[in-house]
């Protein structure tokens, strides 16, 4: 598993870093991202598609015709040219992690962290500033972007990552703490 994480970044990285050098030198940093997100959770979200980009039974025209149907007129001109040539260079089934590792250098670029946040209900979009509020004053980034998922399992509260930083505010995380600390005791 580790070995795959190694080809991936090898392979996924000079892509990322060519797609930013482009939308830099474009001004089309920002445009880019909300196309590479697109671009990743459409393909995350279809197991059939992901399977269709991966085949090498998938010929690269049938690829190209899906992807422009799929994205045509919704995306970038530059950004719908660079998926034609992945495809191109056989490494279209590389697309979604290559867009994930774009929207990592844009952060980075432009200073925003994101934070992962996983809550038992949906969270209020009050309840979002004030989490945003709060990993800004932690991180000091210029700006924070949240992912949301919701975790049944948490009981109560919410779980924030951020970079490597993680606080546990869940019902559940509390009283793993609770057991520890009575563990102690004994």
């Amino acid at each position: 598993m580790q070995g795959n994480k190694i080809l991936d970044t090898k392979v996924l990285d000079p892509y990322a870093q060519a797609l930013l050098a482009l939308a830099q030198s474009s001004n089309l940093v920002e445009a880019f991202g909300d196309d590479a997100r697109l671009i990743s959770e459409t393909v995350n979200s279809s197991e059939e598609l992901q399977t269709f980009l991966e085949s090498p039974f998938s010929g690269d025209e049938a690829k190209k015709n899906v992807l422009k149907q799929l994205f045509g007129g919704k995306i970038q001109p530059f950004m719908e040219n660079f998926l034609m040539l992945l495809v191109d260079r056989r490494r279209i089934m590389f697309l979604a992690g290559i867009c994930q590792q774009y929207q990592v250098l844009m952060r980075k670029l432009k200073g925003i962290v994101l934070a992962e946040v996983r809550s038992v209900v949906e969270l209020t979009d009050a309840q979002k500033d004030q989490i945003k509020q709060r990993v800004q004053a932690v991180t000091n980034a210029n700006e924070v972007e949240i992912e949301s998922e919701i975790d049944p399992s948490l009981i109560g509260g919410v779980v924030i990552k951020a970079g490597s930083q993680v606080i546990d505010a869940s019902l559940k995380g509390q009283l793993r703490q609770i057991s520890l600390r009575l563990a102690g005791l004994g």
